[in-house]
Order: structure tokens, then sequence, then C-alpha cells
């Protein structure tokens, strides 16, 4: 009888030869042609002036089961048939019409609905949080947003699906939605476009706006051609020629990576709002983001690789969304990779000290997170997935790591893939038992807390024995712990392989050692010790325990106080006076640097430190309160530039300090990593 280890490495060699040797396309399973069931057909006319729009949709079911349709209930149903015969809608308790197409096994069914109504006006003072928060259909002169959440159209409530769909806008706006574009007209009557989209998908996201057009080719690893496009409004159209020529080499990374790119496009769409979102084909990014010059290297590259994972794999919601996990760990991780291994150390230090500002009851297990709504699940979603790819990359090796990412795209291309997916694609291919590995990453809240108990050494006939205590809280992870130590000849690394709640390793040495320091890399994803790392903004902003001390006597300077800590915190603030006890808690300080300066004096606490001493307009920093609390400390020249903080200061949460210059940050900076280090006598 064959044993499990011979098993692994027969599937191992079976799934190298398709890796290797064929398309995905040819792949049991990976065909589309049997995907994708339910097929749309839309045509919807959208006037962003009068912010109507006109719609009508024709679905088939070409397999025979039971769905739901779902319409927003701010349109109105002028016809609907069900295989040309009338068939209106309900209306249920969240005010969306539903149609429930029942259950046949005599042939497959044709809906035909029209609707029209009036969409969202255009709200361009939002931020990126709360359009994440709100899924609705907006429209303005400055752009048009139809999120599929938002049921613009009569949308299938479940089941992925085909579709092309017409688009007919006022002169002066084009638009788009995922998918090939198969024809234009922009005319002066008018601007048309028809596109298609043949892989099973989720749903439907429809873009419009000013958008001035320029366009690009790139030839894929497979001479495949791509077109490549910038919806732009006429304020940065300056910016399409770079964006253009940063999408291509994104291209040669993750096509060499993970294998060919699925589609034969993908367009960069400017928002009048902060948006920041991948859809097939296409992403969607605010003016303001696509000003910033990092963007290019940073978070495009993000929202190009959801085209193979999330929008290329689909992830199962119900049992975890990993798609932004391992999108976070092959894009901006790998982009720090790139850039040193001094730069990829501080990521992943910043996702640890995330981590540590949760509050318990923040903190979900990977399995539990869906999307991102705030904060507290990007830290869980994003980062902590982030680092679960890493250490699994440490565990299995980079080569065995990157022939396991080109078995799921080739298995799982344009199917939805569960976490067990993964584990079984990865067991496979490194023919190892990853099954604690998963189990203990992926259905556990929390993370390890280790420290070194104690160490000490002895003689030998050979040198010295070191012998290191490791302790961890029950019930225990099982962890191979880097720890690095110091000798007379310098710096050696060794890894532990803990199991227990407490264990002793014993290493024989040729040195004398003069200390141990844990995980010195920071190469597991862990709780750290009290003192491993001062305070950042993020452990005050994030916590709902925090509350806020106001120090201005001036109305209108307390109200723009107030108004910054809501928006720092996401919610009401709980307000204390100056002169009021500190207890234990997260504590938000604001007032003019003078109110600052004395009320720092009075309580004892350090003054202002020297990083962000006579500098600029504003500075904030971070320091260490009663009993071992976190503090942030906002200090500003006098109202306006108070005000001016608004806006920009919660995107700053992983600094320790900032100086802004009106609304521009001049400095910002962390807090040095303390080691958990122990001396050998």
């Amino acid at each position: 009888m064959l044993n499990i280890q011979t098993i692994r490495l027969i599937s191992f060699f079976v799934l190298s030869y398709f890796i290797n040797s064929t398309s995905a396309a040819s792949i049991p399973g990976s065909d589309i042609s049997h995907e994708g069931s339910i097929v749309y057909n839309i045509a919807v006319n959208i006037d962003p002036s009068t912010r109507m729009l006109e719609g009508k949709s024709v679905i088939t079911f070409n397999k025979t089961r039971e769905h739901t349709l779902l319409l927003d209930k701010q349109f109105e149903v002028t016809q609907a048939f069900i295989d040309d015969m009338p068939y209106a809608p309900q209306t249920d308790s969240e005010q969306s019409h539903y149609w429930q197409i029942p259950y046949t096994i005599l042939r497959p069914h044709r809906i035909e609905i029209h609707w029209r109504g009036k969409l969202h006006p255009l709200d361009e003072a939002i931020d990126h949080e709360q359009t994440l928060g709100r899924p609705i259909a907006v429209s303005g002169e400055a752009g048009t947003f139809l999120p599929d959440a938002a049921n613009w159209y009569p949308r299938v409530a479940n089941g992925l699906v085909r579709y092309t769909l017409q688009m007919t806008l006022p002169a002066g706006q084009r638009g788009l939605v995922p998918g090939k574009l198969i024809d234009e007209q922009d005319e002066d009557t008018g601007y048309r476009a028809r596109f298609e989209f043949n892989h099973p998908a989720g749903g439907i996201d429809l873009m419009a706006g000013p958008y001035e057009i320029e366009s690009d080719h790139y030839s894929g690893i497979k001479n495949s051609p791509i077109r490549l496009r910038t919806y732009f409004h006429p304020q940065i159209s300056q910016l399409a020629d770079d964006y253009l020529a940063t999408v291509k080499r994104y291209f040669e990374l993750y096509e060499s990576w993970i294998g060919a790119y699925p589609y034969t496009e993908f367009s960069i769409v400017s928002s009048p709002t902060p948006t920041g979102f991948g859809m097939p084909t296409l992403t969607y990014l605010g003016i303001n983001v696509l000003r910033l010059p990092f963007i290019k290297n940073t978070s495009l590259g993000h929202e190009v690789l959801h085209n193979w994972w999330g929008n290329g794999v689909y992830p199962d919601y119900k049992s975890g969304n990993w798609s932004e996990g391992l999108t976070t760990f092959m894009a901006d991780y790998t982009y720090k990779e790139q850039e040193s291994a001094k730069a990829a150390r501080e990521m992943r230090q910043g996702w640890l000290r995330d981590f540590a500002a949760l509050e318990p009851g923040q903190d979900a297990p990977l399995t539990a997170f869906t999307s991102r709504t705030h904060g507290a699940s990007k830290i869980v979603g994003y980062h902590k997935a982030a680092m679960f790819f890493f250490m699994l990359r440490d565990l299995i090796g980079d080569e065995l790591f990157n022939r396991s990412i080109q078995g799921l795209w080739n298995m799982q291309r344009f199917k939805v893939t569960t976490w067990s997916n993964l584990q079984s694609i990865f067991e496979i291919i490194s023919a190892q038992d990853l099954s604690f590995f998963f189990d203990q990453w992926l259905n556990r809240t929390g993370a390890p807390s280790l420290t070194i108990t104690e160490a000490w050494q002895e003689p030998t006939d050979f040198g010295h024995r070191l012998h290191i205590t490791l302790q961890q809280p029950e019930p225990a992870y099982q962890l191979r712990v880097p720890v690095a130590i110091l000798t007379d000849e310098g710096e050696k690394s060794h890894l532990l392989d803990l199991q227990q709640t407490m264990q002793t390793f014993t290493l024989d040495l040729s040195e004398k050692t003069q200390s141990v320091i844990l995980d010195p890399d920071t190469r597991l994803f862990r709780l750290l010790a009290p003192g491993e790392a001062l305070p950042i903004l993020r452990e005050v902003m994030v916590n709902p325990t925090t509350t806020t001390v106001i120090l201005s006597d001036n109305d209108e300077t307390q109200q723009t106080a107030a108004a910054l800590a809501e928006k720092l915190q996401r919610r009401t603030p709980k307000i204390l006076t100056a002169d009021q006890f500190l207890t234990g808690s997260p504590t938000l300080v604001i007032g003019l640097q003078h109110e600052i300066d004395a009320w720092l004096e009075s309580r004892g606490l350090p003054e202002k430190p020297e990083e962000v001493l006579e500098k600029g307009t504003a500075q904030i920093w971070t320091l260490t309160g009663p009993e071992d609390s976190p503090m942030v400390i906002v200090s500003a020249q006098d109202k306006v530039s108070l005000e001016a903080l608004i806006r920009p200061l919660p995107h700053y949460g992983r600094q320790s300090y900032i100086v802004f210059d009106g609304r521009q940050a001049v400095k910002k900076g962390v807090w040095p990593m303390q080691v958990q280090q122990v001396k050998i006598k």
C-alpha cells in the first residue's frame, strides 16, 4: 500500500507536469466553456447631468436551478418578462426589487427587464473609508460610479456570470466596465461602447467621466497582445504616459512569476473621489491618489496583481478571503524586498506594531476576513495574511513556494477557491503535511507571545554548551523560532523548533556566547513583548477605549480639535478636559503649541522630542503615558494649522512622529524597535 509521503510525491510530479507542460485552458476543470452558465446582455443609457439611468437587461439561465435577481428600490421597473410572460418583481424589507426564478427541468429561462431611475448625486468630499462603507450608485458631471453591490442592474444574488454590456453616454463623457472592449464610437452626438466579459465573473462595476483616453500595447509572455489604456480626467492627463509605461513593468514581473495575464486589456481609470479599487482588467484610483509620485511604485502594482488573485482566482468569501493577503505579500511586500532587506524588515515590523495596537475583540481569524471595512480588518486581512505567506515561504523554501503559486494559478484560474484549496496545492508541491501550519494561523485569533525565560552556558571539552529556554502561553503554537547567538567571533543564526509552552534547547558551540536575541529579523508573526516597540499613532487611533484631551479654551479651536479626533478614531471621541485625571487608557492630546508645552510640564511628561522640535506648523508624536499606555500628542501653531491636519493625518497611523507644514508632511519616522535580548554571564 502506498504511504502518504509516496502519494504526495506522485501528486507532486503530476502537478509539476501540468504546470510546466500544459496551458491552463487544457487542464480538466479550468475551461470556462461550461462555467458562467448565466449570461447577461445589458444596454444602459446614462446622463450624468440629470443623473438618469435607463436600462434593458436580458438574462439567460443555461442551467436549471433556482436563482434570485436583485435591483435597488431607487429604480422603477417598467417591464419584466420571464420566458416572454409578464413577471412582476416583489419588494423585500431591504428596499430591493427581487425576482425569484423558479427551478424547472424543462428548459433554460430567459428574463427580460427594463428599468430606469435617478442615481444618487456624486459626493466628491467623501474619503476612501466612506466609499468602502456605502456601495451606492452615484453620478455627476465629474464622474459616475456604479458598484456591483449597489444593485444598479438586475443582478443574480449568487453565482458567476458572463456578460456583454453596451453603454451610451452624452458627448464629452466616456466609460467602461471590466472586460474586452469590442467597439466604441465617440462622436458629437455622444459616446457608445460595447464590452464583453467571457469569463465567470462575480458582477459588474461601471465607471464613467469626462475622460481623456490614451492607449498603448504590451506583448504578453505568450506573445498575446494586451491593450493598455488610461481613462484620466483632463487635470491629470499628462500622467498617462508614465502610468502606461509602469504597467508594463508589472506585467513582466507577474507573468514570469505566476503565469500569463488572463485578459486582453488593462485600464487605469481616475475617480473624482479618493478610491482605490481593483476589478478584472482595470483599476479605479482617485485623481489625487494618482497624483502621488509613489503610487506607480506601490498601489498600482497591487491593483495589477489583483487580476491574478481576486479577479482571476476568486476567493471563497464564506471561508475567508485569502487574496488580499497574497496580493499584499506579492506586491507591497515584494517591492520592499526589491528595495532592500532593511526596508522589508521594517515593513514586517510595521505589521507587528499594527497588530499590537489592536484591543481584544478587534482581532478575528483569517478565515473570518472577507473585505476591508476599517483599520482593524486591514491589519488582519492584509498584514497578518501577508505575514502568513511570508512564513509559509520560509517554511517550504523559495523554489517550492513559487512552484505552488504557479500551481495555484494553473489549477484554479476563474474558479472560486478556498483556503483549503491553497493548502492542498502547497502540500502536493512541497510534499509536506502543512495542516498544523494552516490550522494554527488561519483558525486562531491572536498571535504567539514568546519570551526567553532564561539562557545559560557551561564549558565543554570542545567549547561551550548553551541552554535557551523559550516560553509561550497555552495553547502552544508549533514554531521555528529564529534566534541570533552573539559571540566574540560575530553573530550566528539558529532555528529552534518550539512545540511546547516551555521548552529548553541545547546548542554546542565552539565560542563563548555573549547574548541571545529572539527573532532579530522579525520573521515570525507574534505579539511584541512590552518594551519591544514604542508606540505608533495607530495604537491610539484604533483602540475603542481611547480618551481625548482638548486643551484649548477657544470654542472654534475646540471644534476643530474635536473634528480631528473624530477623523482619527472614526467615531465620536470621548473627550476629557485638561485638568481631568488620566487613566491607563490610550490618550490623544490636542492643543496649540504653548498649551501642549505647559500641559506636558504640569503632568511631568517628557517634553517635545528633538525629532520634531522647532519644525513645521504642527508636530505629532507618541510617548508612553501612565501605566505604560500609549499617548499621541498633537501640537499645532494655530487653529488653521490644526484644521490642515484633518484630512492627511489619519493616513499616518504607522508613524511614531510626523511634522506637518500646512497639509504637507515634511518629516516622519518610527521609534526604533528594541530587540528581546538576554545577556549570558
